[in-house]
């Protein structure tokens, strides 16, 4: 279980090394950050570290979920929750999201169901799994309430858009929203991880009954 938690703390944190070096390194560099979404760099020359990343996220919350499964801290419903995660990750690599230089296309529109899954299925997961547990569960809790909280902006826009007519995707720099959205989620991977290990350390100082 540790290890499987380790390897999983190992692979996200390569992938916030890979998405911070997006944002630094040209040619996606140049891309304006505060308002064009993250998977806007898969459509860069670049745009194969922006799958790899996010395909490292995936593989990584997957290791992460299994100690936590094997911990016995995950419910059945948690756990399809937050398996959804992963899956909704995996969907963002495999279609991508529209080119609006080429127009709109199918695989943007699923693309963008599989990123509005895993926004979601995360914080909830995370919510249904902490329920009222002490300790370590209650940061996994907040830190799910903090990436509910960072999603409601965007929201907001997509309801407020038929009374204000502005595009829900112009109302707020979405490119801003989104990167603190997915950083306070990865944030909560990482204490979930956490959460095993100190799971598995507390049962390791639980002495055990011979007969």
């Amino acid at each position: 279980m540790r290890a499987l938690a380790a390897l999983g703390v190992a692979a996200v944190l390569t992938s916030l090394g890979l998405y911070a070096s997006l944002h630094v390194l040209p040619p996606s560099a140049d891309l304006d950050w505060t308002r064009r979404t993250i998977s806007q760099y898969a459509l860069m020359p670049d745009g194969w570290v922006f799958d790899v990343a996010t395909l490292l996220l995936a593989a990584g919350s997957a290791a992460i979920l299994a100690a936590l499964h094997r911990a016995g801290r995950l419910g059945r419903g948690a756990l399809t929750v937050l398996a959804l995660w992963v899956v909704g990750l995996v969907g963002v690599v495999w279609f991508e999201k529209h080119n609006w230089q080429a127009g709109p296309s199918m695989s943007g529109d699923v693309h963008r169901v599989f990123s509005v899954v895993a926004f979601l299925s995360l914080p909830i997961g995370a919510l249904l799994a902490a329920g009222r547990a002490p300790g370590t569960a209650r940061w996994v809790a907040a830190g799910g309430v903090v990436s509910l909280l960072c999603f409601t902006p965007i929201l907001g826009a997509v309801l407020a858009q038929p009374w204000t007519g502005v595009r829900w995707w112009h109302a707020i720099p979405l490119g801003t929203v989104e990167r603190l959205l997915g950083l306070a989620e990865v944030v909560t991977v990482l204490l979930l991880a956490v959460w095993a290990l100190r799971t598995d350390r507390i049962r390791g100082r639980v002495p055990v009954m011979s007969d």
